[in-house]
Order: structure tokens, then sequence, then C-alpha cells
């Protein structure tokens, strides 16, 4: 029977933690369960579209992390309340895999007096309403199991984080599906909080297998996959399926249609329209769109000179209407 470890660690950064994930599936032998925690972010699936998924204007305002994982499914909301797991273990393709790697939890849950249950494909719910998510993907001979567990999560900052902008697009990344969620805090008899919920799962995973730690060599190259790929705008945005978008705005000076298409997180062919009254021709105005990041503070400064195409118009009102 093979031999899994525990890995210690209590690394909150998403950046880390994700890229620890893809780290230990490729370039280590071995299987490992861990459990880690992540400051605020958002965690969107590796085939979505992370501006269709994400509130973007949100998250730089809350200074809340965007993260894309190697594995499917929809986005999800991590904070200090969210505890989440990690399972890196042989693949068998004869067993649901999902069923057994959320048994132990659901076994943990039960023994708190949760009456936790599998739930749909990848869900742990209670009374029908989800606690945990869970993904997969497989490498190899190996695959790589993680799942969320809701605490005591902040369900504002949730629904804030998550929920979409005015802007409609079109894209053909994979949808979140969104469920009725709760918070596994709120369905405790006797009261914790989430670092005594955490240590106890901790301790029942300790109780089947030898603890281990990452080594600095193992740090090293987790903070380097960070750099190259988990940080970076072309991952996390840049990755989302090529989308056709478009933005419909009422403002004083008039209404105004904005088209575009992303690629990579980069606008291109866009076009604007209205019933402004224009100074100079919008096309200059809208080729200065082109080639720019998708994002609130690039955005912002491509309208900068707006004024002097559309009479009374703000850069800074235009761009905070797309992205609200």
């Amino acid at each position: 029977m093979e031999k899994f470890y525990f890995l210690t660690h209590d690394n909150h950064d998403a950046y880390f933690n994700l890229a620890s994930e893809e780290y230990l599936l490729k370039q280590k032998d071995g299987y490992y369960v861990y459990l880690w925690v992540n400051e605020p972010a958002v965690i969107v699936g590796v085939n979505q579209n992370t501006m269709q998924e994400v509130n973007l204007s949100y998250t730089e305002e809350k200074g809340i992390k965007v993260v894309r994982r190697q594995t499917g499914g929809g986005a999800v909301y991590h904070d200090l309340g969210n505890i989440c797991y990690t399972v890196i273990a042989p693949f068998d393709e004869t067993v649901n895999n999902y069923e057994k790697f959320t048994a132990p939890v659901i076994e943990y849950l039960n023994l708190i007096g949760i009456k936790a249950e599998f739930s749909g494909r990848n869900d742990i719910a209670v009374d029908g309403k989800k606690i945990s998510g869970n993904a997969q993907t497989v490498y190899g001979d190996r695959i790589m199991h993680h799942g969320t567990l809701l605490f005591k999560t902040d369900m504002d900052a949730l629904t804030g984080a998550l929920k979409p902008n005015k802007l409609k697009i079109e894209s053909k990344g994979i949808k979140s599906v969104r469920a009725r969620v709760t918070n596994i805090y709120d369905n405790l008899l006797m009261k914790m909080e989430a670092k005594e919920f955490l240590d106890g799962l901790r301790s029942y995973f300790r109780s089947e297998m030898p603890s281990i730690d990452f080594s600095d060599e193992d740090i090293k190259a987790i903070h380097k996959l960070v750099k190259e790929k988990y940080s970076t705008y072309e991952w996390n945005i840049g990755g989302s399926p090529k989308g056709k978008n478009r933005f419909d705005g009422r403002f004083k000076f008039g209404t105004i249609t904005l088209c575009f298409d992303t690629e990579k997180g980069v606008i291109q062919n866009a076009q604007i329209f209205g019933d402004f009254f224009a100074v100079k021709d919008v096309t200059t105005l809208a080729n200065n769109l082109n080639g720019v990041k998708f994002n609130h503070q690039d955005v912002e400064k491509a309208l900068s000179g707006v004024g002097d195409y559309i009479k009374g118009a703000s850069a800074e009102e235009i761009a905070k209407a797309i992205f609200a």
C-alpha cells in the first residue's frame, strides 16, 4: 500500500498555495495530504473566463487576489474562515474519486456533530446547502484532489467578489453554477473557531500518517513557480478563453456602447457607439483601447482623452461604470 505523508505548512498566500499543488504533483514523487488557508482570494477554474466570473473592480478595491488553478469547475472565494485541503494520490479510474477523497473529511465533520454528506457530483452538503466544493486533475498515474471547507467565511465578501459586473460577455469558458451555501460554524451545536477546527482536522490526518514539511529547496522552487506563473496577469486573467464583450451605459452626456473582443486578457477590435455629441471621430479613441489589458486602471488610462472626443465625458466615470 502506498505511503502517504501529511504535509505541514502555514502559508496564507494564495499564489504560493496554488503553486505548491502544481509543484508537488508535477515535480515531486510521493503521495501527500495537506491543509491550507488563504487570505482573501478568488480562485477560478482552469477553463473559466475570469472577466465573466469575478467582479474585478471589487477584488481590486478590496485587495483580493484572483488566481487561476489547474483544475476545472467554478470560481470560489477563499478567506481565513475557509479551510482548503489537498490530496495527491495514485489515480484509480475504477472508483468514484470524489467520494473516495471527500469521505475522510465527511467522517471528521460527522465526528464533531455536523451531519454532512456527499452531494451531487463533487460537493459536501449539510441539509442541502453546500459547505464544500471539490475539483480534481490527473497527471500521469497520479491524481490531485482539492476542496474547500466553508467554516466561517465572510458571505458578503463572497457575494461581492463573485458577483458578475455589468459587462455582457460571450465566452466559451466554463461558467460557474451557483449553489446555496452555508458555513460549517452555523451548523455546529458546540461552537469553535476556525483555528480549533483546523487543528482538529490536522490531528485527525496526522493520526493516520507521518508528518513532513517543505524543505528549503521545495520553498525556493515554489516561489519560482509563483513568480513565473501564479502571480502573473498572463495566467490569472490572460488565461481566459477568447470572449466578445459589450457595455451599455447611460450618462449625463448621453448613452455609450462599447464593444470589444478580449484574447489573453487584452482588448481587441474596440468600437464605440452612442447618442453622445462627438467633438472628434471616436474611432481614434476606440483604437486607443486596442492592446490594453482589461483592468480598471489600464482602461481608464486608455480613455483619458475621452473629453476631447465626446462632449462632457469623463474617463473616470466610464471606467467606473464598466467595472461596477
